[in-house]
């Protein structure tokens, strides 16, 4: 692997990380509650299948979420099987609240630079 593959691959890792974390804050602030193949579905099809996060990454990132208390997950039994699902608590609507405005604020200087 060269020097520019090695550099993508660090920096795509490191901006996907946080971006999967909002996106899954936003989605669940969208649906109310998912479970976590719901919420990878979910993903790929607003993003047209350029924004799929591997199950182990969702479940770890999900993880995190559940650890920082900003989702809560609950148990409940669909089809017969019993599924996981995930819904934001108050803390992560706050937190989420103020990320969004940081985003706004990434996405405004993002246009500004792209105007030079």
């Amino acid at each position: 692997m060269d020097r520019k593959e090695k550099a993508l691959k660090k920096l795509r890792k490191d901006l996907r990380s946080g971006l999967y974390s909002y996106l899954v804050l936003l989605l669940l602030e969208r649906e109310d509650e998912l479970h976590g193949y719901a919420i990878r579905k979910r993903l790929e099809e607003l993003s047209d299948g350029r924004i799929v996060p591997s199950e182990g990454a969702l479940y770890d990132i999900l993880k995190s979420l559940r650890k920082t208390g900003l989702v809560q997950d609950t148990w409940a039994e669909v089809g017969g099987r019993p599924r996981k699902y995930y819904s934001l608590t108050k803390l992560g609507r706050e937190v989420l609240g103020e990320l969004k405005a940081e985003i706004g604020a990434i996405m405004e200087t993002l246009e500004r630079m792209e105007e030079k």
